[in-house]
């Protein structure tokens, strides 16, 4: 799996990493986590606003921070 976190490095793009952290060890998985700061590679997900969440290249959430049960969720689904 693999998961990047769309943003600018602002706060709350190192909250959601942060999060995403969480959620994937209370799920007890593994997966390549990274951020990605270049505009031009934000903007090729149709990102909308920052901070965005992609999982296995698939845009889930942009706009704001989730919960780490909220991307929990979205991990199961995969």
């Amino acid at each position: 799996m693999n998961i990047k976190i769309l943003g600018p490095g602002c706060s709350n793009c190192r909250v959601l990493f942060q999060n995403t952290q969480e959620a994937l060890k209370s799920l007890e998985m593994s997966a390549d986590l990274e951020k990605v700061e270049d505009y031009a590679q934000m903007m090729s997900y149709g990102i909308l606003g920052t901070p965005g969440l992609v999982i296995d290249e698939v845009l889930v959430s942009s706009g704001r921070v989730n919960t780490v049960k909220e991307i929990a969720d979205l991990l199961q689904k995969k």
